[in-house]
């Protein structure tokens, strides 16, 4: 497959899609509308009557103890982005409006999968400006115990994640890839979330995980998992902390072009590393894709095609 990768895009047509909020367990609506080039991707709540738009930026970012959190979903924020952010990094897409009527993000199945087949159906429209980069040009690393991330200069964007679990179901695993639309789209974008059943009962005293269920999560009890179906890979547990660490950093507002590596990682450590970069501005540098059409296949270029998607950001 070939990657049009000189300019930014934007969806072709405007797509709804509904499911339930994993943590309220309420009904969540969103849908998906077409913007201009520049506009990057945003948040608008429609249930609220003085709702400002907000930026999938790392900025924006109150919370990420159990998912990414943008401002306060209390007035007109909202929750659990990060699986959409995954979706549209993975495949592309520049620039977004994204309205929701609640709080939080419907879960869906709790991969990206659903919202990857939305993008699908209605396709990708090119616009006439150029794409842009954030090249990594200093090591950043943040250390938290045990745990560690950092991004790394690196010719591809690629993800490098390492998960380590006490249970023996889990235990470490790895999954590395350099990030291409056909990498996201076959080897993450199913990847489910999970938990331990013992942690969800304490979730649910707290008000929590209300909407989780085998539905939409990959459920562990007494080191087996309870799905009757499995898990999708034997290393499922990774690819989805992949899948998330993807969608967190998109919140850099410009897709990153390097090598994101994390041990024993997670959503809080996703956002320090954004936190890190940006406290130098000599940590990185903004990069234009060639202004003329190019088209590139697999391979060191198709990489660098996914980390040249980005909008406008002057």
């Amino acid at each position: 497959m070939t990657y049009r990768i000189d300019r930014q895009t934007t969806l072709a047509d405007q797509v709804t899609l509904t499911g339930i909020g994993v943590h309220s367990g309420k009904p969540a609506s969103i849908t998906l509308l077409p913007a201009e080039a520049g506009a990057g991707i945003v948040f608008h709540r429609t249930d609220v009557a003085t709702a400002r738009e907000i930026p999938a930026r790392w900025d924006q970012v109150s919370a990420t103890a159990l998912c990414t959190v943008l401002q306060d979903p209390a007035k007109d924020g909202l929750s659990t982005v990060e699986h959409l952010m995954a979706a549209l990094s993975g495949l592309g897409v520049d620039n977004l409006i994204v309205e929701i009527d609640g709080p939080e993000m419907p879960i869906m199945d709790g991969s990206s999968t659903v919202f990857v087949d939305a993008i699908d159906q209605v396709g990708l429209k090119r616009l006439d400006r150029a794409r842009r980069c954030l090249k990594i040009k200093k090591t950043v690393r943040v250390d938290n115990g045990s745990a560690w991330c950092e991004l790394v200069p690196h010719h591809t964007t690629r993800f490098d994640v390492t998960i380590d679990f006490d249970t023996p179901l889990i235990g470490r695993q790895a999954f590395a890839a350099d990030m291409t639309p056909d990498v996201f789209r076959t080897e993450l974008s199913r990847a489910r979330t999970f938990g331990n059943v013992s942690d969800v009962e304490q979730l649910w005293k707290m008000g929590f995980a209300l909407g989780s269920s085998l539905e939409n999560s990959v459920a562990i009890s007494e080191g087996k998992v309870l799905n009757p179906e499995g898990t999708r890979w034997p290393d499922e547990f990774a690819r989805h902390k992949a899948l998330d660490a993807v969608g967190d950093l998109a919140l850099a507002g410009l897709p990153i072009l390097g090598m994101y590596r994390s041990f024993k990682g997670g959503h809080k450590m996703n956002h320090a590393i954004l936190v890190k970069l940006f406290e130098d501005v000599a940590n990185y540098e903004i990069v234009e894709a060639p202004a003329s059409f190019r088209e590139v296949g697999q391979g060191k270029n198709a990489a660098l095609a996914a980390a040249a998607f980005g909008p406008d950001h002057s």
